[in-house]
């Protein structure tokens, strides 16, 4: 057997736009099952109508969300101060946004969704291996954002109606009007989700500008009452700027840019609706990482308030809100938490694995099974578990996804722009056989890339004893020293292993196809 498949003699015909748009002509169809349903196959470019403003909207509406607001709370936990908690918060999100538009390119000029992207380098079938590992991680963000948003709103109500709501029985250790919220939130997601795309770009673009609002309501009231900031601002770091902060500083900053990490592979599933490249590049850099900064911003301003109030720092916002003394101010506050955390969780974990799943079997699964599918795994696990503590939260959790994940975007960054210079063969992502088949549906050599990196990237992950799940020295001890730097690791072992395993067997820039 040949390590990869000839490629044909000429791609398939495409139509390209002068903004650099490509689609297929009328006539070139897509109509095998294995490889393709109406979910994945390319977004026509009449219905590629995202704007900048949309792609805004999808940043702040997934940024304003109860654990992005705890981050900060998070690294000063850990003995940063306020301004060292958000400068790291400031940068990993700059960074994060750098791989973000170079794999969200593909988006807008071919319309094609992330595990589609993927099959160019993984092969066709390879695909599933990236799509599903994505997928997982996606299904373990929605359980845990479902659980916070049901927490939030379990608390909120119970301040609202009072009585017995939060000594209600017990079930698995959870009053069952805990259960009861944690059922409604997970079935108003999945509700949405099931509209489809365009519900959701509609949805955004409301959530975002109502959930800033309540977050400004929020610094407003707090502020208001506190009559000035309290000392949390004046606060020394526990840890300095010297030896003591840069052992703490970069793996914090790993575990940071892996609270993205996962957008910044399946950021396609959204650009491909975008009306240009454009509208996705402006779109993104100003709502990613502006966003994330100024929301940990405010989350430190509001929490510093709430120490002058109530004599102590309380980080959670729903905790916070559940102390207004009316009414109207808890019912504010209950419907700002339900929107905020539908808002980031749909967007950020049901519409990937909703595609990586459709990609895996795409005559039996569609997008709206893939969702369910996605909601149902989410219930499945323990979210609480992985958010007990700040240690077990941004390193083991955050940390290792990150490490693995940017493995992934490593491979596509390499093979979309190094090898391919950005000209995919359209056709050929959705036909066996073709220039991406490589061996059997496989391209061996995205799949040592990734396994390479990510040993390299999480094999040193450790943790401290009761506080994670990894030994103390590290899974493998002498790859300790990489844990901390995970993510970049992966990133860059992934991309430079995978160009030079690509670049030798041939990779012809010819316009279609670089085809090994």
């Amino acid at each position: 057997m040949t390590a990869t498949a000839p490629p044909p003699a000429e791609p398939d015909p495409v139509t390209s736009r002068p903004d650099g748009r490509v689609e297929l002509p009328p006539g070139v169809t897509l109509d095998d099952n294995r490889f393709s349903n109406e979910d994945l196959r390319p977004v026509p470019v009449a219905e590629r109508r995202w704007s900048t403003y949309n792609f805004t909207a999808l940043w702040v509406g997934m940024a304003h969300n109860i654990p992005s607001w705890t981050l900060a709370s998070g690294l000063v936990a850990l003995g940063m101060d306020w301004k060292q908690a958000v400068f790291t918060i400031a940068v990993a999100n700059v960074v994060v946004l750098l791989p973000m538009l170079l794999t969200g390119h593909a988006g807008p000029k071919y319309g094609i969704p992330f595990p589609v992207l993927a099959r160019a380098s993984f092969g066709l079938r390879g695909a599933n291996l990236p799509a599903l590992i994505r997928a997982a991680v996606a299904c373990a963000w929605f359980g845990i954002q479902t659980w916070i948003g049901g927490q939030g709103i379990y608390i909120l109500l119970g301040k609202v109606v009072g009585g017995g709501w939060e000594r209600a029985g017990e079930i698995a250790g959870y009053p069952w009007t805990l259960w009861l919220c944690f059922l409604v939130f997970w079935v108003l997601e999945l509700a949405i989700i099931y509209r489809g795309m365009e519900t959701l770009r509609r949805f955004e673009n409301w959530a975002a500008p109502f959930v800033l609002v309540g977050a400004v309501v929020l610094l407003v009231w707090i502020a208001d009452k506190a009559g000035g900031f309290g000392s949390l601002l004046d606060q020394p770091s526990r840890l300095g700027w010297g030896s003591d902060f840069w052992p703490v500083f970069f793996p914090a900053l790993m575990g940071m840019i892996g609270f993205w990490s996962t957008l910044s592979l399946n950021i396609p599933d959204f650009t491909r609706f975008g009306a240009g490249q454009r509208a996705q590049v402006w779109g993104q850099t100003l709502g990613l990482p502006t966003t994330m900064t100024a929301f940990a911003l405010l989350s430190v301003f509001v929490t510093s308030g709430s120490e002058a109030v109530y004599g102590e720092p309380i980080w959670d916002p729903v905790a916070l809100a559940g102390k207004a003394d009316n009414v109207f101010g808890l019912l504010f506050a209950l419907v700002t938490v339900l929107i905020a955390t539908v808002s980031v969780n749909i967007a950020a974990n049901v519409v990937s694995p909703a595609y990586d799943l459709a990609n895996l079997a795409p005559k039996f699964i569609t997008f709206r099974t893939g969702a369910l599918i996605t909601g149902i795994v989410g219930v499945l696990i323990f979210p609480w578990k992985l958010t007990s503590t700040p240690e077990l939260y941004i390193f083991t959790w955050l940390g290792v996804v990150g490490g693995l994940l940017g493995t992934v975007a490593g491979v596509l960054i390499a093979d979309y722009w190094i090898i391919r210079r950005t000209v995919l063969d359209l056709a050929d992502l959705y036909r066996p056989k073709g220039r991406y088949w490589y061996a059997s549906g496989w391209n061996w050599r995205a799949v040592v890339a990734f396994v390479v990196g990510g040993v390299l990237a999480v094999g040193g992950s450790a943790s401290q004893p009761g506080k994670g799940p990894f030994p103390k020295e590290g899974l493998i001890p002498f790859l300790r020293p990489l844990a901390d730097y995970g993510w970049a690791v992966g990133l860059g072992a992934s991309l430079a292993l995978y160009t030079a395993l690509m670049l030798p067997v041939g990779a012809r820039r010819t316009k279609g196809t670089t085809a090994p």
